[in-house]
């Protein structure tokens, strides 16, 4: 398939993952979901899973499968969406989600025969745990490639940094770090809670090959993950995105980090997304 064709796939993917991260979280009521952390990572897990990754979505537990670690667990609902849209699972079990004693909680809860590689809760420490399934496949020979979405506020704790050395040290060529750089977090702005500076300049201090994306635009996601060379060093890509985006009262509005809709909202997030 020619590129071009590729990237309206991708597209067309993308949309449809957050026509459904909006009809999940409507479906829980009150309850309430963390929409706008999954809206802001949607096109980077788009452009993974439709494209980058090695996977087989019948044969989940192959040993030759990239894998793919989920740091910001509040980006649980685009991960769902993605696993159902590339054959995971199926659409009625995608609408389990945050049902009791379903297996799509509000955060991700390792189960590899649906293609979730690993538990997410407590921040910071994918990284680390993606860096010894990396540092794992260089010692037994293997081919596969382990990526990991962090967020940008999740860089603030965790192991984060000492996984940032060790990783170049060790020349993890196949590790790969995308941070969803939205400059926000759950309790504000990134900036303001605790600034970490020119992310760029940091990676690079540590040793690792940055490369920036627009985390909204499949062509420039698509440019940028396969730009990645084997350099015998860790790449990490700086994606910039916009929390919420895609729905006008969600864009930057760090209510929705965590929230419910209204039937009024739910009716308007779905026009404005089956519009672009």
């Amino acid at each position: 398939m020619q590129p071009q064709a590729r990237l309206n796939d991708l597209n067309a993917m993308s949309k449809r993952m957050r026509l459904n991260i909006i009809k999940l979280a409507y479906q829980v009521g009150n309850n309430g979901a963390h929409i706008a952390p999954a809206l802001s990572c949607n096109e980077i897990i788009a452009v993974l899973y439709g494209d980058v990754m090695n996977l087989n979505p019948k044969n989940p537990v192959s040993q030759e499968r990239d894998r793919f670690l989920i740091g910001k667990g509040h980006g649980a609902l685009a991960l769902y969406a993605a696993l159902c849209d590339t054959g995971f699972f199926s659409e009625e079990l995608l609408f389990t989600y945050q049902k009791n004693g379903g297996d799509l909680p509000g955060q991700p809860s390792m189960n590899l025969s649906l293609g979730i590689e690993v538990s997410s809760g407590s921040l910071g420490n994918a990284l680390s745990v993606g860096e010894g399934i990396a540092l794992s496949a260089k010692k037994n020979g293997d081919k596969y490639k382990t990526y990991v979405l962090l967020g940008d506020g999740e860089c603030n704790e965790g192991t984060i940094w000492e996984t940032a050395m060790s990783a170049s040290h060790f020349r993890l060529d196949n590790l790969i770090a995308i941070v969803d750089l939205n400059g926000m977090q759950s309790d504000g702005q990134s900036a303001k809670i605790l600034n970490m500076g020119n992310f760029r300049e940091k990676w690079s201090s540590f040793g690792w090959n940055v490369i920036e994306a627009d985390g909204h635009d499949i062509e420039s996601l698509y440019n940028a993950f396969h730009a990645i060379k084997q350099e015998r060093k860790p790449t990490v890509i700086l994606a910039h995105t916009i929390k919420g985006h895609g729905v006008s009262f969600m864009e930057n509005n760090n209510s929705w980090h965590h929230n419910h809709l209204s039937s009024e909202q739910y009716e308007l997030a779905l026009s404005e997304l089956e519009a672009k």
